[in-house]
């Protein structure tokens, strides 16, 4: 049971660690939409969640090691799940760069909005399992 609630949650904890990546990738972009010869990036989340999920799974899950007593414990998943590609080009500049700022715009606002959305159901997945909890006690 609780090896049900720890992968259903990871999923959503892995999902909101791509989705804050992303975001700052194509804030990147973003802010290097003037540099010459910049090329734009970004990753396929779907299969990165897949992969994280996937991965993590199958290992039984990744700790960092803790070399002085007072270190906090941590997760070393990271990011190695993203293949951060070269987005196609869209539209030619002169200078080189491949930043188109209407698709980047598009892309963060689905993304932020991907996000908060996922932010939400474990919102609620939690306060689910607070009520479940709490109505047992009684």
């Amino acid at each position: 049971m609780i090896g049900d609630v720890k992968a259903s949650l990871n999923a959503y904890v892995q999902s909101l660690n791509l989705r804050t990546y992303r975001h700052q990738v194509l804030a990147s972009n973003i802010a290097n939409a003037d540099t010459p010869h910049y090329k734009a990036r970004d990753f396929d989340f779907k299969a990165a969640f897949e992969t994280a999920v996937g991965r993590r799974e199958s290992l039984g899950g990744v700790d960092l090691a803790r070399t002085h007593a007072g270190h906090l414990p941590g997760s070393g998943a990271g990011m190695a799940a993203v293949n951060l590609q070269y987005r196609t080009e869209t539209q030619s500049a002169v200078d080189g760069n491949t930043v188109d700022m209407d698709v980047e715009r598009t892309q963060i606002a689905d993304n932020a909005m991907q996000y908060q959305i996922i932010s939400q159901f474990l919102s609620d997945r939690l306060r689910g399992m607070r009520t479940a909890i709490s109505s047992n006690q009684g």
